[in-house]
């Protein structure tokens, strides 16, 4: 069989392999048999609360423990200002233990009244080590109860923690609780979503910035037979359909290593934020991306020295000739004339994105600080030779009628 014919029979027996583990048990199979309560499968019980009843289920991490490269112990001793910087200030001080980490699994990921958060797990940081407390409806009958619980147990907690949580999961419990009469519980807290923070610093680097692939590269922890976000709708509606709870245990163990791994990276990411030039960052992409937030935030003295550490430690050439271009404009801004001057001359002397401009910046800098109307001149119609715009036409036009335009240097 040829190369390509092996590779196709693979993916078959993948595909059929994915199918069998994820295929809906045949109706024929369940008669006559008993239904297995959801705790033969998972370690809980039925909660009762003044809305009615629910399943919840409690897990602890020790403090002994590792997750990936992340010992849990770490978590406790976090500076309580850990998350000012990351947060623009909005979160000037809180101790770890007030922190609520939070993932919720749906029944679709469109959102709207017809989506339901049907399990809703929040992780907190205790003396023993971190602990997850999952609060799950084994059918729709039970979301008050379930929302009831939830309020109670945030009432602990200070600060929010989640990954896209303020796009996705903060709004849609809101719109669960509006809908069941609640109060949502989340009008008190401030709500920290870590997915911004994680884009600055790794967008540059990762194909992929989903909390499970920093997982892997951020924490170097591997899951082992996973259940796929996508299938996790399709497994509760089998679940509802035919009482059988076999299947959730992996839907409870996703959601839970979820807000480890939240949890974790929570201890890595606004730590850059707040110390950004002693943080240990491996990647140039992570100082580039860093770099940009602390520019964008002012901070633009920081910004340059991890622009310059970026380019010294070595890029991607599209991204080094916008890091180099960023960099010298800095430098410019910042009056380190002949920083940004040697940043320009090594842009315009290579094929790149930003060679005409860093050759209008050196027309700009012979005109205007060496007062080398020809040397001005020189720079500004090898600029012209790659494109001509306005403002180049402009400045040449305003150059030759310059009393010195016609010492032209050899």
């Amino acid at each position: 069989m040829s190369t390509l014919g092996n590779q196709l029979d693979s993916l078959r027996q993948r595909i059929a392999a994915v199918d069998r583990k994820y295929a809906p048990v045949p109706t024929s199979a369940l008669k006559g048999q008993p239904k297995p309560k959801i705790e033969e499968w998972i370690s809980g019980s039925t909660v009762t609360t003044a809305a009615g009843t629910h399943f919840e289920c409690t897990r602890v991490w020790g403090r002994h423990q590792r997750h990936g490269s992340m010992h849990l112990s770490e978590l406790e001793e976090w500076p309580v200002d850990l998350l000012h910087a990351i947060s623009d200030g909005a979160i000037p001080k809180t101790i770890p233990q007030r922190m609520a980490f939070l993932d919720t699994e749906t029944t679709g990921l469109a959102g709207g009244t017809g989506t339901y958060p049907f399990l809703v797990g929040v992780g907190g940081i205790t003396k023993g080590g971190f602990e997850v407390r999952q609060f799950f409806m084994r059918d729709y009958s039970e979301e008050s109860s379930q929302l009831t619980a939830l309020s109670e147990f945030l009432e602990q907690f200070d600060v929010l923690v989640s990954y896209n949580g303020r796009s996705y999961d903060q709004p849609l419990l809101e719109t669960r609780y509006r809908l069941a009469r609640m109060k949502p519980p989340f009008g008190r807290m401030e709500h920290l979503d870590l997915l911004y923070g994680a884009r600055r610093l790794w967008k540059l680097h990762f194909d992929s910035c989903r909390l499970v692939e920093l997982e892997t590269q951020i924490l170097g922890y591997e899951r082992q037979d996973d259940v796929p976000g996508s299938v996790i709708p399709y497994l509760y509606f089998e679940y509802l359909r035919t009482r059988h709870a076999g299947k959730l245990a992996g839907i409870f163990e996703h959601n839970a290593l979820d807000i480890v791994t939240l949890a974790c990276l929570t201890g890595i990411v606004p730590r850059a934020f707040a110390e950004p030039l002693t943080v240990k960052l491996h990647r140039g992409a992570e100082m580039v991306g860093l770099g940009r937030w602390l520019r964008k935030a002012e901070r633009l003295d920081d910004a340059a020295v991890l622009f310059r550490r970026a380019i010294e430690k070595g890029l991607p050439d599209e991204l080094l000739w916008r890091t180099m271009w960023d960099s010298a404009l800095l430098e410019k801004k910042q009056g380190r004339g002949a920083a940004a001057t040697a940043m320009f001359s090594e842009l315009s002397t290579v094929r790149n994105p930003h060679q005409c401009g860093a050759l209008e910046e050196l027309a700009k800098y012979f005109e205007h600080k060496e007062k080398n109307v020809a040397m001005a001149i020189d720079m500004t119609d090898a600029a012209l030779r790659l494109g001509k715009t306005d403002s180049l036409l402009k400045r040449r036009a305003r150059l030759e009628k310059k009393p010195t335009a016609g010492r032209r240097l050899l």
